[in-house]
């Protein structure tokens, strides 16, 4: 579906046929030197033609850079590509055929196929050295083609990378700006409209130039990048250079707009014209984006350029939407991109004296139509141009530049190995089925390859629309599942969120000092205890006051809900479900204020609070759909006889939840309890039971009966013990540390006088968990997904890695990096958005952790220590390096943000250290060696194994939660076994025979 027939159409297809005419002649960037069947061109080959070798070698590809001689070229060659599901052509299954990667085979095998992989880089990066750029740059000015180089390079994710980067751009500004001081001038680049233009142009990315840019902290990211923006602009101008800004996820596109907005408006900034910012079609809002910059333009008074692409990341941006189950930022499938393209490019060329226009793109098509426009509207030379990537359609950039126009190749630039993400994209939108080169290769019918591209119908109401709100979009993923739908956790890319839990948080501040009441059959109770509730980032600050009951009321609530139980047993599973799936919601109406809770009573950070409430909501609708399930029992008939298999509640059951998840794990296990059927005792840690009392008015709002759920806050050691022991409660179900999971397993079983059951327990209690880190693993990656999960909410998880076991090749380099990283982390107050780390839950935490970190020095050296800020329960990051198994630090489970790195020399010995402690919780491995993969998932013994992403931060019913040895037992939370352990299950057998007679099914 379209809007109209464009008034440039005929023009544009006249021009079309003219180009694609021009780049069929000599063509083909696979067939160049087909003669000699280069090995890069065979590999590209068989791509296009195989799916299942194109995934397997493109990861092959990936984990390449990483390999450190031809044994371990040779052996992943093979682990990879010889997959029984890979079909290779003869040729190179020959090549693969060797018993030993050592053999002369094995090394012939890793030699060429190493060599084609680094010939086929060469096509894309147009240097590793200055040198060599420079040699690039100056034979693309002799076919008449301006430049802009990008520095390739690893991820930024320290600081010390960051100012780097910045650094590396400021010289390589002046040595390309030095040598361009010798090329003659190029009349059909170098000027236009009789005015010099700059012979040298950088592409840069905002987000390399601060670690820590972040959307939620919009603020503070603009600052530190406009601060490194402003030195790279004003170095720009003294050597008469031009920048241009990229675009990269669709996470940071907000900010980042809105960072290069604000600052080129600055004074010393807004005249200049030798500026661009990119924008990417492939973004169901980017025509709004655009939109918006024409306006903001005509404010400025100065021109910048406009670089519009399609965009490189669609698998990851579809991928992330359903993982997070947003909205879908980019369309469904190329042809709307395509028709997006032209939208934006005929908007954009006709406010050409606002925003100069640079048409990004290598589908024939999408260049007539631009250069259509600019025939039609007569644009000058100077407000617009056409640009390729390097290595990629040559022949195009040479049919446009053989009519006159300015073209400019995007020249990547750097080492091969940081350099490899960036050839992966080039070689999957070179190979891609819907890719215009590899349309124009398979010679498909002019007509076909330049049909006017059209959008679904849904797709073209949303761009004719004037959303802007991506989460306004229905999602429409072509990858959506049909798994049990989460909610989705809160987007801050999205200013409208960031500003709702910025006004949560003083909403509730408003609400700091009252006291929170036990709640006794349906009945707000005094106590004559009381204990106070700090702000652990601000210890002089009271959250609030929390009445604490005593035995005798324990009692009482006990007895309040033996006396519910009966009718609550009977109440029908479906009507319990409503009242669960009710208090889900009442949980996502009041998501703010719960995060704001949270980062105030227990020192989250809101990134680490949201997803709490998300899994929160899971729970209830999770266990409410469970419970529906189960209720329909199993039917095992015989003839003569029924077998009816059905569930009934147990009785009487006493939750006693953990600090660390103050929402998420007390919600779990509670409504599991009550949508079973039982009646329900919540006793929450003492420092998060304010928290505690809002789960508790919402489950009484939501409909719970009187007696059915009572709170129950009170102390551990004597009101808890007591109900532990009482004999009329039925199961405990405990998270928490290992010394009082024992006492409860051991208390618990101990027969009471008058007691006719035996207690169930449930107890998670903890874990020491590893991370192993090969040889072959993507560091960028690795120290990413470590540096979150040892130091998230300061390390206070049982998923957090508390160890790091890193193979000895990689060791210091990991180490090196794993050190900057954490050290570039913000700590400090939760409430600031720009924090990291911030404090622990309480002083007798603060404590035993620093007394963790003494034992550890004694031992271990330190490879970081983080000084910690005043006024709260802060404790800086510690790694410790060259852990040895035995250490305490590498044994004992500590709770807080301290990790300790180990060296293994092979991955046999890796495994065996991490199975080296009591615990199995979590454990994490990266890696892209197949082999160590199929070891870990066999061996690494844990209940959670995380693959090449973080430990932490499961999902319910994605990743059921929950281990094994001594960190617990019991079936695993948001799971499909976990209701089971709430409820008794019962067989009832019926002999349906009168007198010799029964019916039988099917008679007649």
């Amino acid at each position: 579906m379209q809007a109209s027939i464009s008034p440039y159409e005929a023009k544009t297809q006249d021009i079309a046929r003219q180009l694609i005419s021009a780049t069929r002649e000599n063509r083909s960037l696979f067939a160049q030197m087909r003669d000699q069947m280069r090995w890069d061109d065979k590999l590209l080959g068989w791509t296009m033609s195989n799916p299942g070798l194109r995934v397997q070698l493109f990861r092959f590809i990936d984990c390449l850079p990483s390999l450190r001689s031809k044994t371990e070229i040779a052996r992943h060659l093979q682990e990879y590509l010889g997959e029984a599901s890979v079909e290779l052509p003869g040729t190179l299954k020959g090549m693969l055929n060797f018993a030993n990667p050592d053999s002369m085979p094995g090394q012939v095998a890793a030699t060429t196929v190493s060599t084609a992989v680094e010939t086929l880089a060469q096509k894309y990066i147009a240097g590793e050295t200055i040198q060599q750029v420079l040699k690039s740059i100056e034979r693309l000015r002799k076919e008449r083609a301006a430049f802009t180089v990008d520095l390739l390079g690893e991820a930024v994710i320290t600081e010390t990378e960051a100012q780097s980067y910045l650094d590396r751009y400021l010289e390589l500004m002046t040595q390309l700006t030095n040598a361009a001081t010798r090329w003659s001038k190029v009349e059909q680049i170098d000027r236009a409209d009789g005015a010099e233009l700059p012979k040298v142009q950088v592409s840069i990315k905002l987000t390399a130039l601060y670690s820590q840019f972040d959307p939620l902290d919009e603020k503070g990211s603009q600052e530190k990048v406009s601060d490194r923006a402003r030195t790279l602009l004003r170095h720009a101008k003294e050597l008469d250079a031009a920048v241009h800004f990229d675009m990269e996820q669709y996470q940071y596109k907000a900010s980042t707009l809105a960072t290069l907005k604000q600052l080129l408006l600055e004074g010393e900034f807004r005249d200049r014209t030798d500026i661009g910012i990119t924008l990417q079609a492939y973004l169901r809002d980017s025509l709004g984006d655009l939109k918006d910059l024409i306006e903001w333009a005509k404010e400025r008074g100065s021109p910048v350029t406009v670089r519009l692409v399609k965009g490189a990341y669609w698998d990851q941006e579809t991928i992330k939407a359903v993982q997070k189950d947003w909205a879908q930022p980019v369309f469904n499938d190329k042809e709307s991109t395509d028709a997006n393209f032209e939208a934006m490019t005929r908007l954009l060329l006709e406010n050409h004296e606002h925003l100069y226009a640079a048409i990004g793109s290598h589908n024939v098509r999408s260049q007539a139509h631009a250069i259509a426009i600019a025939e039609t509207l007569q644009i000058p030379p100077r407000r617009f141009e056409f640009q390729m990537l390097y290595g990629m359609a040559d022949k195009l950039a040479k049919a446009i530049a053989d009519k006159g126009y300015r073209v400019r190749v995007y020249c990547p630039y750097g080492e091969l190995i940081p350099g490899m993400s960036y050839l992966i994209r080039r070689l999957l939108e070179n190979t891609a089925n819907s890719s215009f080169l590899r349309q124009n290769l398979e010679e498909r019918p002019i007509e076909e390859l330049l049909k006017a591209p059209t959008m679904e119908s849904s797709e073209f109401s949303m761009l004719s629309s004037e959303l802007k709100n991506p989460t306004q979009y229905t999602q429409n993923s072509k990858l959506k599942t049909q798994n049990f739908p989460n909610v989705p956790d809160t987007d801050y890319a999205d200013i409208s969120h960031r500003q709702e839990i910025q006004q949560a948080l003083q909403r509730v501040r408003q609400q700091l000092g009252k006291t929170y009441l036990p709640v006794i059959n349906g009945e707000f109770v005094q106590t004559e205890n009381y204990a106070e509730s700090l702000n652990p980032s601000n210890f002089s600050e009271q959250v609030g006051r929390i009445g604490l009951i005593s035995i005798e009321q324990a009692d009482q609530a006990i007895a309040a809900a033996k006396a519910a139980f009966p009718a609550w047993k009977k109440t029908p599973a479906r009507d319990r479900a409503t009242i669960i799936r009710r208090a889900g919601d009442l949980m996502e109406q009041r998501r703010e204020d719960l995060i704001a809770w949270m980062v105030l009573e227990t020192g989250k950070t809101v990134r680490e609070a949201d997803p709490e409430v998300s899994e929160a909501i899971d729970f209830c609708h999770y266990y409410a759909d469970e419970m529906e399930r189960l209720d329909s029992g199993v039917a095992y008939d015989f003839p003569g006889e029924t077998n009816r298999y059905h569930y009934q509640p147990r009785g009487i059951s006493l939750i006693i939840s953990p600090w660390n998840f103050p929402l998420a794990i007390p919600v779990g296990m509670t409504v599991a309890s009550l949508v079973a059927g039982n009646c329900t005792l919540l006793k929450p840690a003492e420092v998060s039971s304010i928290i505690g009392s809002k789960i508790a008015e919402i489950l009484l709002e939501a409909g719970i009966p009187n007696g059915v759920f009572q709170f129950v806050p009170g102390k551990g050691a004597t009101v808890g013990a007591h109900m532990v022991k009482h004999r009329d409660v039925h199961m405990i179900t405990f998270t928490g540390s290992q010394e009082v999971g024992c006492r409860i397993y051991r208390e618990a079983a101990e027969l009471q006088p008058g007691q006719k059951h035996l207690k169930r327990v449930i107890a998670e209690m903890g874990g020491k968990n590893a991370v192993i880190v090969d040889e072959s693993a993507d560091l960028d990656q690795a120290v990413q997904g470590v540096v979150q999960s040892a130091f998230g909410y300061s390390g206070q998880k049982c998923s957090a890695c508390s160890r790091v076991i890193v193979l000895e090749p990689i060791y210091e380099l990991f180490l090196a990096r794993l050190v900057e990283a954490t050290r570039s982390l913000n700590l400090g107050n939760t409430e600031l958005p720009g924090t990291k780390v911030g404090p622990v839950i309480d002083a007798n935490a603060q404590t035993r952790i620093k007394e963790y970190i003494e034992k550890g020095r004694l031992q271990s050296p330190v490879a970081l220590e983080m000084s910690a800020p005043v006024g709260g329960y802060f404790v800086g990051p510690v790694i410790f390096r060259d852990v040895l198994l035995d250490h305490t630090i590498a044994q004992e489970e500590i709770f807080g943000p301290v990790l300790a790195v180990m060296q293994a020399t092979s991955f046999d010995q890796a495994i065996a250290i991490a199975n080296g402690t009591n615990y199995a919780l979590t454990g994490g491995l990266y890696s892209r060696t197949p082999s160590h993969i199929e070891q870990a998932q066999q061996e690494f013994e844990v209940g959670n194994l995380y693959i090449n992403r973080g430990i932490t931060g499961a999902i319910v019913a994605r990743q059921p939660f929950g281990g094994f040895k001594l960190s617990g037992v019991g079936s695993k939370a948001g799971g499909p076994d976990y209701l089971l352990q709430f409820l008794e299950p019962r067989v009832i057998t019926e002999n349906i025979q009168r007198q010799g007679f029964a019916p039988i099914e099917g008679a007649d």
